[in-house]
């Protein structure tokens, strides 16, 4: 694998929102105490990894994840990382918007799903991943391979940027699980993006942290080497 930045996708901590069932979008629903303490949690595994920077959605459930978290870190704002707009849809119960008929779209055809006064789930998975791969870009030029960085943003959000690194349809995106303070790690290489953590609610995060490169020792040609037949026998090349 080529060397690469590392990015960690970090959902916020559960909401009042997520506890009572209801469809927060961009209202400023903000972490329960489960939520703190999940922040408070992932924050205690987080500290052993060195981020070359922070952003997050501007929504104040995942700023109040970062305070507690990483208190001292100073977050950029990222409009990319925003939740969906989902329109009339937003703060009503999801029991109640599992009978409309939109639903099965976003569901099983989310890439064709247009929430009522709202946006569209593909131009919601098109800015989200266009944000993360941008910063990917500033992160590798400014701090190198060996850095980490790290974004803060929502459940759909996060699984429609999994779903692009997999290189899957956007309608399989409903597939991949995001739970309230997991971390997902990915990593851009100009080839392909490798996923290499998927909703982590638990895991060892040094193990993400690369080893720093070591230089490379100049290799010296011995005689044997500086005389072997190319292509020759069994110790010709291969």
């Amino acid at each position: 694998m080529v060397s690469v930045a590392t990015l960690l996708l970090l959902r916020h901590g559960r909401t009042t929102a997520n506890a009572d069932g209801g469809l927060a979008g961009r209202q400023p629903v903000e972490l329960d105490d489960t939520g703190r303490a999940q922040a408070a949690a992932v924050g205690e595994r987080l500290r052993v990894v060195p981020l070359a920077a922070v952003v997050t959605s501007p929504l104040i459930r995942c700023r109040q994840t970062l305070e507690l978290a990483l208190p001292q870190a100073t977050p950029v704002v990222e409009e990319g990382l925003i939740e969906c707009d989902y329109g009339s849809w937003e703060g009503q119960p999801l029991k109640k918007l599992a009978k409309e008929p939109l639903w099965p779209v976003v569901q099983q055809h989310p890439s064709a799903a247009v929430f009522p006064g709202g946006e569209a789930m593909a131009a919601m998975a098109a800015r989200a991943v266009a944000a993360v791969r941008s910063w990917d870009a500033r992160v590798n030029a400014e701090h190198g391979p060996e850095a980490v960085w790290l974004a803060c943003s929502h459940g759909d959000v996060i699984k429609a940027i999994v779903a692009d690194a997999l290189g899957v349809h956007l309608d399989a995106f409903q597939r991949i699980v995001a739970d309230p303070a997991s971390v997902t790690a990915i990593r851009f290489t100009p080839l392909r993006p490798f996923v290499v953590r998927l909703n982590d609610t638990g895991g060892d995060l040094a193990a993400l942290v690369p080893p720093p490169r070591k230089r490379r020792r100049r290799a010296t040609r011995s005689a044997a080497d500086s005389d072997a037949a190319v292509g020759g026998g069994a110790g010709g090349a291969r």
